[in-house]
């Protein structure tokens, strides 16, 4: 019922949206002679931030649509490599003319970006993919919103991930590095353990930032409320099922506006003082700090239904049983045994400030994977970066990026040029960001 009223709130909010979109207008257009009336800036920037409280996110778009591949710039184009009923591999396939660069691109390594399935959708990493772009041929997954899944097409659990993830791996190819962020660290884990338990070839590398392989060390308020309520509690007041008016009618569901609102609860103050900004940003005519505000909240409140099965798995598996680090998880009755990976490289990446994967969290990876050879484990740690800040922003573009491309890049050429050249190479040690 929950979210039937949800949705009723929604219809009768959007007329109302609509109207202030348009009277924002109206008191700042040049044009018009309402906006040379006293205190027109005012009233139009408080309709502009009515208009972005009241709307309805859509789910935005990569629009990644060029690069730049050593010095040159080149056409980028988003294509579908395969399609599930949860979730569709992109690949941004990069076009050019310029027979150097062609030349450069061909030989560049190929990654496979996780994203998390946690309440935003995959755009959420357009800053990570942009980055990428410059050194290397990228393929990310890009979720489902579970409430435009039909009921037909049956649960999906937490073990369907896992296996989505081996499949991508496997269409993708072995010679292929996976990142992961935040959420999948733990089920990517379990991918790639699963594929070396059964003697396939795995990724050359595995970055792991920010995820809970271990949501024992440095507990965050996150952590906290999946230990202090019974998994009963998150079914029986989380979980919802989709209304008429979406195609996946009837699917339960965690919904996205109850994520949304979970979300701004733990930085409220925060919130409430970026949206005064953009109030006064509106009011000095600073476009350009408006601009960004518009951007980074399109994507934020941009959010998506998680399927009830995959959700209620994870809080029991990962955040109350602990099973991976426990050693008690089965994936479709399979146990799941890091230390069996051994032709993997391992890096991973944490957040000082990190607020939703504590300090400790996924270094707890290195504990795991004892067939990796402590050569090719490495950790690095950016200084004053909060969770989003290891995958967005300028502390991932001047911090971070170039620590996973130079992780990626000498496993790719260790690959390319055989062992014996990968025992020469000095591995990286466990660093903090400056």
């Amino acid at each position: 019922m929950l979210y039937q009223l949800y949705e009723a709130q929604r219809a009768l909010m959007a007329p109302f949206s609509e109207f202030a979109s348009a009277s924002a207008k109206l008191f700042d257009h040049p044009l018009s002679p309402f906006a040379h009336t006293p205190l027109a800036q005012r009233v139009s920037a408080g309709f502009d931030l009515m208009h972005r409280l009241a709307k309805d996110y859509e789910k935005p778009q990569f629009n990644i649509t060029s690069a730049t591949v050593g010095g040159v710039d080149v056409a980028v184009q988003e294509q579908v490599v395969t399609t599930k009923p949860f979730c569709r591999l992109l690949r941004f396939k990069r076009f050019t003319d310029k027979p150097q660069a062609l030349e450069q691109m061909k030989g560049q390594p190929t990654v496979l970006v996780v994203a998390p399935l946690s309440g935003h959708h995959s755009t959420l990493l357009r800053d990570t993919v942009k980055s990428l772009l410059h050194d290397h041929k990228v393929f990310i997954t890009d979720w489902t919103d579970a409430r435009m899944v039909p009921a037909d097409q049956g649960p999906f659990h937490l073990d369907d991930y896992v296996h989505y993830i081996i499949d991508f791996i496997r269409q993708v190819g072995p010679a292929v590095h996976v990142i992961s962020v935040c959420q999948p660290t733990v089920p990517v884990l379990a991918a790639v353990s699963l594929m070396a338990s059964n003697g396939e070839p795995t990724p050359l590398t595995m970055t792991m930032m920010g995820g809970p392989i271990d949501a024992r060390s440095s507990p965050t308020s996150v952590n906290d409320l999946a230990v202090n309520k019974s998994h009963s509690w998150f079914e029986n007041n989380v979980i919802h099922r989709v209304p008429q008016n979406f195609p996946g009618a009837g699917r339960r569901v965690y919904p996205g506006f109850l994520q949304h609102s979970g979300f701004v609860a733990m930085n409220r103050d925060r919130h409430v003082s970026s949206h005064y900004d953009y109030f006064l940003d509106l009011i000095r005519g600073d476009d350009d700090s408006a601009e960004s505000h518009r951007q980074f909240y399109d994507e934020y409140n941009a959010v998506l239904d998680m399927p009830a099965e995959y959700y209620l798995d994870t809080i029991k598996t990962v955040f109350q049983d602990f099973s991976l680090v426990n050693g008690t998880w089965d994936v479709r009755g399979q146990r799941v045994r890091p230390q069996d990976i051994t032709g993997t490289a391992l890096l991973t990446i944490e957040g000082e400030l990190d607020d939703i994967s504590g300090v400790g969290q996924t270094r707890a990876a290195h504990g795991l994977c004892t067939g990796i050879a402590m050569t090719d484990q490495f950790h690095y740690e950016a200084e004053g970066a909060g969770h989003y800040g290891i995958f967005s922003g300028r502390r991932w573009r001047d911090k971070v990026y170039p620590e996973v491309k130079t992780f990626i890049t000498r496993y790719e050429r260790a690959s390319a040029t055989g062992a014996a050249v990968a025992s020469r190479v000095v591995p990286l040690k466990s660093r903090r960001a400056k």
